[in-house]
């Protein structure tokens, strides 16, 4: 071999390497570091039967694949899957991938979490509403969820709607979990007095939906309707389930979230100022997505002595059909913007004797 082709050969393979230690300290090093200011975070709604055992947590947001793995196994257990800001999150499976959307950024109107990939390690966030309504303000985008039908995705998010200014939901369409197009000429809800936002489908066993989201106006709290077959309209009449009713509360709920299970639908919702340690999460039982619902005396999910205000939760199932709770919180002492985040966290949720366990 020739003296060039050999410095070559050596230039080539120190680049390489020096890549490769570069590469593994960006998407492994790095990241394990900025998850310590979530490690050892716990949240556990109490219970008096024994809580049921761990499982595995799912893929969320890119800690699948090797990387993934060993990311895993360097950070420790726990329930953090993004400690950084990732508000409101939804969860949306497909298979055996998982992908977490949250209220937009100064980047994404629609941020979106991929799962998966053999060399991912974080997660990539992207862009998963590229444009907004004609009728809708830039840069007001909240609590996105997603609900499958067979024709495709639906796409539903708040936003801002002008002349006059109120806070409404709309909904977007795609064949796959990104790409949404919104090409509507009007909001999907949108009161003539106070404002609808939060808004999340529930399915139930029989393949009928519902969209549940919290109003504002002369009708305040959790209401719900049933949706068209292919989940683009609202039909029937409007349900009120839930209303601001105890002190923990503070006057104020919203972010609903529903889930059927053994035979009984549990309505998860947060309450208080989403900006103070007062935030946390309630739930009612209800005998349909359209009620009645009987609360719980709560709160069920509150600040603990490391993560403050936890809220914005949903409930999501994985392969095997058990349920999964996301939430987003503060990190004690960080609450609040622009020095604050709401990071994402996964709980396993359990149904003990008619109660809801998350541990």
């Amino acid at each position: 071999m020739n003296p060039t082709r050999r410095t070559q050969l050596v230039t080539g393979a120190v680049i390489t390497g020096l890549a490769v230690v570069v590469w593994f300290l960006a998407v492994i090093v790095v990241p394990v570091f900025e998850d310590r200011a979530c490690a050892d975070i716990e949240f556990r709604a109490p219970v008096d039967a024994q809580p049921p055992s761990q499982r595995e947590r799912p893929p969320i947001g890119g800690t699948g694949g090797i990387t993934g793995e060993l990311r895993e196994a360097l950070r420790g257990g726990g329930p953090v899957v993004y400690c950084s800001d990732l508000a409101d999150p939804y969860i949306l499976r497909v298979g055996d991938s998982y992908d977490a959307y949250s209220t937009n950024t100064e980047d994404f109107h629609v941020p979106v979490l991929t799962s998966g990939g053999l060399l991912s390690a974080r997660g990539d966030r992207s862009e998963a509403l590229a444009q907004l309504p004609g009728w809708a303000i830039p840069g007001k985008v909240w609590a996105p969820s997603v609900l499958a039908r067979p024709g495709g995705f639906v796409l539903y998010y708040a936003t801002t709607a002008q002349n006059p200014e109120r806070q409404c939901i709309s909904r977007g369409v795609s064949a796959k979990p990104t790409g949404f197009v919104d090409d509507s000429t009007a909001p999907l809800v949108c009161p003539g007095h106070g404002g609808a936002i939060d808004a999340s489908p529930v399915v139930t066993p029989d393949g009928r939906a519902y969209l549940l989201w919290k109003q504002y106006g002369a009708t305040d709290g959790i209401v719900a309707q049933e949706l068209s077959a292919d989940g683009l309209n609202l039909i029937g009449p409007t349900q009120v389930l839930l209303e601001a009713d105890q002190g923990w509360e503070g006057g104020l709920i919203e972010g609903p979230s529903m889930a059927a299970a053994d035979g009984r639908y549990y309505l998860f919702y947060s309450a208080n100022d989403w900006a103070t340690p007062n935030y946390a999460i309630g739930y009612a039982v209800c005998d349909s997505p359209l009620g009645p619902c009987t609360k719980a005396p709560g709160p069920w999910i509150a600040s603990t002595d490391k993560a403050e205000g936890p809220g914005g939760q949903e409930v999501f199932t994985d392969e095997q059909g058990q349920f999964w709770l996301v939430l987003h919180a503060w990190v004690r002492g960080k609450v609040g913007y622009p020095h604050g985040a709401r990071n994402l966290f996964v709980l396993q949720l359990d149904f003990v004797n008619g109660t809801p366990v998350a541990t």
